[in-house]
């Protein structure tokens, strides 16, 4: 998992969103006024006070627009200045954090672009798209860092798009209605407007790979031999908003896969987990940023996984590794497995939900700042090296507004046969607290004997974090599913309400109720 970054600006003086602002302004409400009232007000003003002025916001809304037009506008201007660091790239370190910023700042220009758009969007939505765009900013910021680049990214900083979207997550998080950003004002639906009826029939059907555009086969019978090629045809046809599935036959593919942030709704089908096999061995002490690391990185919209594999290779000894990266939203992984050591597994961004996976690692092996939901999975242990402990979860949310986080519902977890002989050697725990607002809940999953008794582990003994994560457990079950020896943090909680706990579900969480039908895959939408 990257360095994490020092956000000790973001616990100053942060009061609840929906307390910030009133509906209407008052009579003395200039631009001043409002930005007084967001976590940064310095780059508020700086940035708005001499444009606005004269006009200054009646309502939330307006102002919400003014911040986030800002926001894009300083967007731009910093990705342009990463591409023009392109030609004063010295070293390997300085080109695998150049490329990674490029690519995220260019995300994060999109993320803007869509919130402002607003078209059949919803305040959850907007939650979302911001939420990933800050994630970008400060993923691009830790991949620098733990290259030891960060001088070569530091003037990034001077644009101040982090602070401006944090501002624009405050103000919209007041407008979603409540001081909880996840809950969601959507409509259940069985199927969105996007998908048509045939495409109904289609994702509902077993046999996907019968429907397939494309076959990738292996051992040569088809024309496509590698996955990245046919996901470039995907990447060119004129429209990308229907279904385009990929049927790759059985086979070890050894190859980086990457699907860009304009290539949306692809499939890939599989012969299953035990069969179809994608694998690299990329790592930090590689020369690759974590980020970078991924044997797949997977950024287009909606896209589904079913019955594949994704691997890294580089081992226990070679530090973060990745196997699987999704900032994909609406993606699905349905009887995939991701196996790796440290950092198998990066929910970088956006709403993702796994069903029925395998997923295996030592070290904050499932980590990243989506709104993850695994349901109905089954998460592995490794034997890690001598003297490490094994932590499942680092959540990597550092803003207090974003509608982020990992649950874990209806699952297990337990030791993985190279762990099983020495499990009494290393101590397992349930998560770290990666960033200041780290949230992470367990709920009616069974927790084996693997596991320490107090559940959870402080970062690097310190107390950073302990009073503003929220990490929490709900009828969970299993010889480590008792709670009288668990941590004593502020942040730590023992949910005995239904209500509280499902706030956490597929259907509050990330919204699966409106989105989830349409991709055929079995779910739960609620406890």
């Amino acid at each position: 998992m990257a360095q994490r970054i020092s956000i000790s600006s973001l616990l100053i003086s942060i009061i609840t969103a929906s307390s910030l602002f009133t509906q209407t302004r008052s009579k003395s409400g200039s631009i001043n006024w409002w930005c007084d009232r967001t976590p940064h007000p310095r780059p508020c003003k700086l940035f708005m006070a001499s444009r606005y002025h004269h006009q200054p916001p009646r309502h939330q809304a307006d102002f919400r627009n003014l911040i986030l037009q800002v926001a894009m506008e300083r967007a731009k201007l910093a990705h342009e200045h990463v591409l023009a660091f392109g030609p004063s790239c010295e070293t390997k370190h300085q080109r695998s954090a150049w490329r990674d910023c490029q690519g995220l700042y260019e995300d994060t220009v999109l993320q803007l672009s869509r919130t402002l758009q607003g078209v059949n969007c919803t305040a959850f939505d907007a939650q979302t798209w911001l939420s990933s765009a800050l994630t970008n900013i400060h993923t691009c910021q830790a991949g620098s860092m733990e290259l030891n680049v960060s001088s070569f990214i530091s003037p990034l900083n001077q644009y101040n798009v982090s602070e401006l979207i944090s501002n624009g997550l405050a103000v919209n998080a007041a407008l979603l209605g409540s001081d909880d950003a996840y809950f969601t004002d959507v409509e259940s639906k069985d199927f969105p407007d996007w998908v048509t009826g045939s495409e109904r029939r289609l994702l509902a059907s077993v046999s996907l790979a019968s429907k397939a555009n494309i076959v990738v086969a292996k051992d040569g019978s088809s024309r496509y031999t590698t996955i990245q090629s046919a996901i470039n045809v995907a990447a060119r046809r004129t429209s990308t908003t229907s279904r385009f599935i990929i049927y790759v036959k059985r086979g070890i593919y050894r190859e980086n896969v990457d699907v860009a942030n304009n290539v949306n709704n692809v499939v890939l089908v599989g012969d299953g987990m035990k069969h179809t096999i994608i694998t690299s061995s990329r790592s930090v002490k590689g020369g690759h940023t974590t980020y970078n690391s991924a044997t797949a990185g997977i950024n287009g919209l909606r896209f589904m996984a079913r019955d594949i594999t994704f691997r890294n290779t580089a081992g226990p000894s070679e530090g973060q590794a990745v196997a699987l990266r999704s900032g994909s939203d609406l993606s699905v992984f349905y009887r995939c497995a991701i196996q790796g050591y440290q950092d198998s597994l990066m929910v970088h961004s956006q709403r993702q939900f796994y069903r029925e996976c395998y997923i295996y690692g030592t070290i904050d092996f499932i980590f990243g700042n989506a709104a993850a939901v695994f349901q109905n999975s089954m998460i592995y242990v490794r034997k890690p090296l001598w003297g490490q402990v094994n932590v499942i979860t680092a959540q990597g949310r550092n803003d207090p507004n974003q509608n982020t986080g990992i649950a874990i519902h209806n699952s297990r977890i337990m030791a993985a046969n190279d762990l099983k002989p020495v499990v009494a050697h290393y101590k397992t725990y349930l998560g770290r607290p990666w960033q200041a607002y780290s949230r992470v809940v367990v709920m009616k999953s069974y927790l084996d004997t693997l596991l320490d008794p107090t559940g959870w582990l402080a970062w690097e003994k310190t107390s950073f974090a302990l009073s503003t994560l929220y990490y929490a457990e709900y009828n969970n079950i299993g010889p480590r599913s008792a709670t009288d020896l668990r941590v004593k943090w502020t942040g730590f909680k023992i949910i005995t309400s239904p209500s509280i706990a499902s706030r956490f579900t597929v259907e509050s969480f990330i919204a699966g109720r409106a989105w989830l039908p349409a991709t055929g895959v079995p779910y739960s939408s609620g406890l």
